[in-house]
């Protein structure tokens, strides 16, 4: 059976508690998905292989494998440790290899990228930011990552942007809590998270009623993060997404970026601009996977050429 750049390709998405994998066809239709929790590569990704296996005894075979993984990630393909995760706290990932791992097992084109990235790249070119030459993806959830897409491609260069490690300003009501980042203590993840809104409250923070003022601290925190991308990389847009952000919080969250700003940027200065500036996602949960099939469309292309 032929395969070309129009067939179906596989997109994982691989993220701190859950990992997602779908058979996508060339127009974006996703035509079935398995989910698993993400504990150890053997146990996550065992049910992934016995999908991909099937998907590619069926008269259509999937053309490649986009990948988009928590970081961090080595990016850079002249390094040793390319396509490797790199030094985490999830047991069992740090040197774990994406590409050789899923091309020795299936022997398939492989693409890989951050998650958040990918989300980018997917939000660039059919979600919140299309028609932008320059986008931020953010996500909050097990932890905050960011992806950056400059000119269709997203940003790699010592490797990625790790813009969820940012130290901010403590907020005047949270100066006790040491924070929960096993690295850094109180940078924005170890801050403004999942785990940390729940190390804080002592409830899970989706349990959480809205009127808690521990969203307050949350908004207050990312708006200082959205501040930090606007005066260092000057997006068109930022989109902010995740499991853990409560999306009607947004106005606070973008009262609080025009707080931080300080009316140094009048592009930035008024509700209705930033009401298009920072929004949610435009593929809702679909960000990271539809990022996942155009890098594996991608690598379909180069193989076909």
């Amino acid at each position: 059976m032929t395969r070309s750049p129009r067939t179906p390709t596989i997109a994982i998405e691989a993220g701190g508690s859950k990992t997602l994998c779908a058979l996508i066809d060339h127009d974006r239709r996703i035509r079935e998905r398995v989910r698993v929790t993400t504990t150890d590569p053997h146990h996550t990704l065992a049910p992934i292989h016995d999908a991909i296996d099937r998907w590619c005894r069926t008269e259509q075979p999937p053309s490649a494998i986009g990948i988009a993984a928590f970081g961090p990630l080595g990016l850079d393909p002249t390094a040793s440790d390319y396509g490797h995760v790199l030094s985490t706290p999830k047991p069992g990932w740090t040197g774990f290899d994406w590409r050789g791992h899923f091309a020795e097992r299936h022997r398939l084109a492989i693409a890989l990228d951050t998650d958040v990235n990918a989300a980018a790249l997917a939000e660039c070119q059919w979600g919140a930011g299309h028609g932008c030459n320059s986008l931020v993806y953010v996500t909050v959830g097990t932890g905050i990552g960011g992806g950056v897409v400059i000119d269709g491609r997203t940003l790699h260069g010592l490797m990625h942007a790790e813009l969820g490690h940012v130290r901010p300003r403590r907020h005047p009501d949270d100066h006790d809590f040491p924070g929960i980042c096993p690295f850094h203590g109180d940078c924005l993840e170890g801050l403004a998270s999942g785990p940390a809104l729940a190390a804080r409250s002592g409830t899970p923070a989706e349990t959480l009623p809205d009127d808690h003022p521990i969203w307050t601290l949350q908004s207050d925190y990312l708006g200082q993060l959205a501040a930090h991308i606007v005066l260092s990389l000057s997006p068109q847009r930022i989109v902010l997404g995740g499991g853990a952000l409560r999306p009607h919080h947004l106005p606070t969250l973008r009262a609080r970026l025009r707080h931080w700003l300080g009316g140094y940027l009048p592009q930035l200065d008024s509700p209705e601009t930033l009401d298009r500036f920072l929004v949610s996602p435009g593929l809702g949960h679909d960000s990271g996977l539809l990022g996942a099939h155009l890098l594996a469309r991608t690598a379909a292309d180069q193989t076909a050429d």
